[in-house]
């Protein structure tokens, strides 16, 4: 079935059934004509059709939806009041738009019906006049309308494309059994036998008779609107909870089957899991729903932006068969419109702007999602602009959000942050798209309603990435279990990639230290370890075992090892939420219970990742610096730059790789020998340079903690005290202005901001003579 296919299939379950719905609401609207609450839903129903049948061409339809529109729009703004002739008029449209839909469904098209006659009562009662010129072709613009938010309330057939409105019932369409093959056409009983026949112009029977047509060639089929039922989605919940007791209770029978040697019980037993996951399977498809049924509209979104804007805009989709739960995939459509209809108008340049930067002239918008540590993942990045944060901060400062003392001491993170406040903007100029300072503060709101978080990452120049993490209120996963000191932890497999086992002598040779941080090489690449027991903050001691057990996990797109006491089994799990009490602790992603009946709590792995500062940029480009150290050395204006500050204001660099190490050193423990700074470290006495005294400048008194890069060369080691250690990043260094004062080669742009470029050795030679002439001690 090809994509329009699949979207006129939408189009005609959901019309055929908001259509029945419109019989009994415009017959409880003559009761009650007054209700505004019905007013507006039938008035949303037939505006989405009359959009929704523009977008795929059917002319006769969109002409019949535009004029009832035009009628309901009076009734709804209070200009005309409901009567028995205007009722009946627009029963009549409803027979004629379900004769319509009924044709397409058999594949005759719109079929012979001629509906001028209806189209101008219609125009008339609405106080206007529309001749037969109006069925002919216009331009439409389909707007999506804005359903309103049913409690509890889903749908287990995939979300219609075209976004047409549900009835006002709170249920959910799962496929059906029985089939009720003439129940579409059916008019109204009242109106059949309407005691004003003189009302009754010739569309109106017309359009009967084309649906008593469409009726006699559908016999013996089964309708589209058939083929599904509505249920409850409170029901769907509490299935959903009994399937994960189920599991449980599942995984409690299978631990004794192990103990237990009766082959009948074994056999049932296997019998009950394969019925529990069969049943478990079945109804979590009911709620869940891939990501790409709301990605199929950004295509064609895209398109006619980067057409309206002048630009080339390629969209590319990855993982949009991972599923969400219908309720998120909901709550994350607006907000998932929104961001990417920003990044095509503001991120991505103009092809000759593009051009003129080296970029190609086609822009990329990367959409990505993916299931990890029990969350589901949303990216969106683009190749574009960037965000300038010196522009975002100027903009928080004229805004008054932020005094320009205290943006002056933020992060670049802090203030990005700035881009979430209500209202703000940078944009030059207000479009019919983007600017206006609403959204990115909406999109944040909704996302945090779920339970999700929004990180915004940015380069600017390079574009400009948005992750968004939603977790799983309830999923059933497979996951390994662990254990560190007496604790059980379930780790998910979806970040699982191997598992090493190293015995004592080998891992003491294996595991080194790089910038205070253990590594293990794994088949030539250093993995960074973390520690599950320091990060947990276990007092427990460790176990005797012999052997290291390294997991190896995958975070953000980085690898690295968590050390555990004890690797067990895997097993399926039900994810169960965290207690408000709980959620703001990220090392967890949520807590389950395992077959003996006790609770263990699931590892967020990019958490774990996160709480052992691996994700940081300074620790992982560092590690990368290694890693990649051939390939540094074989681009030589590419470096890897460690970044620092020498006062407010300063910031100064030179390469990582003449830094041996990084300390905080407390100000108590400086003594001096020969007149110089110096401190006990390492079994050897480290001397000091004050970097900022060495240069002649002048800097503030650290008042408890001294921030030391410790270098090494020929043999010995100094530690250069700065204000502070900013980052460490890898990128194409070029001397933009060249300084006379010895000891700075000269002045570069990094990361976007004007940067120093220390002469390390001058700068030792000046504050310590004799330094270099040291004689190298015997190892």
């Amino acid at each position: 079935m090809s994509e329009v296919d699949e979207i006129v299939q939408e189009f005609l379950v959901e019309s055929l059934e908001n259509l029945d719905q419109l019989d009994r609401e415009l017959v409880a609207l003559e009761d009650d004509p007054s209700s505004r609450e019905r007013l507006a839903s039938i008035f949303r129903t037939i505006h989405t059709i009359k959009g929704t049948s523009g977008f795929l061409a059917y002319v006769k339809l969109e002409a019949i939806a535009h004029v009832g529109e035009t009628l309901l729009s009076k009734l709804r703004d209070g200009e005309l009041q409901l009567t028995k002739p205007i009722a009946d008029a627009l029963l009549a449209m409803v027979d004629a738009i379900r004769g319509i839909l009924s044709n397409i469904e058999a594949g005759h098209g719109e079929g012979d019906g001629n509906y001028d006659t209806l189209i101008q009562r219609l125009a008339a009662l609405s106080g206007g006049k529309v001749g037969p010129a109006s069925v002919g072709p216009r331009p439409v613009t389909v707007v999506p309308s804005r359903r309103p938010t049913a409690p509890n309330a889903a749908s287990v057939r995939p979300v219609s494309k075209l976004a047409p409105p549900p009835p006002p019932a709170p249920k959910i369409t799962i496929p059906a059994a029985s089939n009720v093959p003439d129940a579409l056409a059916a008019p109204p009983a009242h109106a059949a036998g309407a005691p004003h026949d003189e009302l009754l112009r010739p569309g109106e029977p017309e359009a009967r008779a084309n649906a008593e047509e469409a009726d006699e060639k559908q016999s013996g089929k089964t309708a589209l609107a058939d083929a599904s039922i509505r249920v409850d989605v409170g029901l769907l919940d509490r299935l959903m909870n009994l399937v994960g007791e189920l599991v449980l209770a599942r995984n409690q029978v299978l631990q004794h089957v192990s103990k237990n040697e009766d082959a009948a019980f074994s056999a049932t037993s296997q019998r009950l899991n394969l019925i529990t996951t069969e049943l478990q399977e079945g109804i979590m498809k009911t709620r869940m729903q891939p990501i790409g049924n709301i990605w199929t509209k950004f295509p064609r979104i895209v398109r006619d932006l980067a057409a309206t804007c002048g630009k080339q805009i390629r969209i590319e989709m990855d993982g949009a068969e991972t599923e969400l739960d219908r309720t998120i995939i909901e709550a994350i459509k607006d907000p998932l419109t929104h961001i990417v209809r920003n990044s095509a108008d503001h991120g991505i340049e103009a092809p000759d702007e593009r051009v003129k930067v080296g970029k190609p002239a086609v822009g990329v918008l990367e959409l990505r999602a993916f299931h990890e540590g029990g969350k589901v993942n949303i990216e969106i990045s683009d190749d574009g602009r960037g965000i300038d944060p010196s522009r975002v901060k100027q903009k928080a400062i004229q805004r008054g959000l932020v005094t320009a003392e205290r943006a002056d001491r933020m992060t670049e993170r802090e203030i990005l942050a700035f881009i979430f406040a209500p209202g703000f903007s940078t944009a030059d100029k207000v479009t019919n798209v983007s600017g206006r300072g609403v959204g990115m503060d909406v999109v944040k709101t909704n996302i945090e309603r779920i339970g999700g978080t929004v990180d915004l990452q940015t380069r600017k120049g390079f574009g400009t990435s948005l992750k968004i993490k939603i977790p799983l209120t309830l999923a059933i996963i497979p996951a390994l279990v662990v254990t560190s000191a007496t604790d059980r932890y379930a780790i998910p497999q979806v970040n699982l990639l191997e598992l090493v086992r190293l015995e004592r002598e080998q891992a003491k040779a294996a595991i080194e230290s790089v910038h205070g941080a253990p590594v293990y090489r794994l088949r030539g690449r250093l993995l960074p370890l973390v520690y599950l027991r320091e990060v947990l903050k276990l007092d427990e001691p460790p176990s005797e075992d012999d052997a290291v057990n390294i997991v190896v996990l995958q975070a953000d797109d980085r690898h690295f090892g968590l050390v555990v006491d004890g690797v067990s089994d895997t097993e399926e799990i039900v994810v169960k939420p965290l207690g408000k009490e709980l959620k703001g602790v990220g090392v967890f992603a949520g807590a389950t219970i395992m077959g003996d009946g006790k609770v263990a709590l699931i590892l967020d792995v990019l958490g774990l990742a996160h709480a052992a500062s691996l994700l940081g940029e300074g620790r992982e480009r560092a590690l990368a610096d290694i890693r990649d150290n051939d390939k540094s050395e074989s681009d030589e204006n590419r470096q890897t730059l460690l970044l620092f500050r020498l006062r407010e204001g300063e910031r100064m660099a030179f390469p990582l790789k003449l830094v041996a190490r990084l300390e905080e050193i407390p100000k108590s423990s400086v003594e001096r020998a020969g007149g110089d700074e110096v401190v006990q470290y390492r079994n050897e006495i480290l001397p000091l340079v004050r970097l900022a005294k060495a240069l002649g400048r002048s800097a503030p008194e650290p008042e408890e903690m001294l921030q030391v890069i410790v270098y090494a060369g020929q043999g010995r080691s100094v530690g250069l005290v700065v204000e502070s250690i900013e980052d460490v990043v890898e990128q194409e260094v070029q001397v933009k202005c060249r300084v006379s004062q010895p000891g700075v080669l000269g002045a570069a742009v990094v990361q976007g901001k004007v940067t120093e470029l220390v002469d390390v050795p001058v700068v030792i030679q000046r504050a310590l003579p004799h330094f270099f002439d040291a004689p190298v001690a015997a190892e």
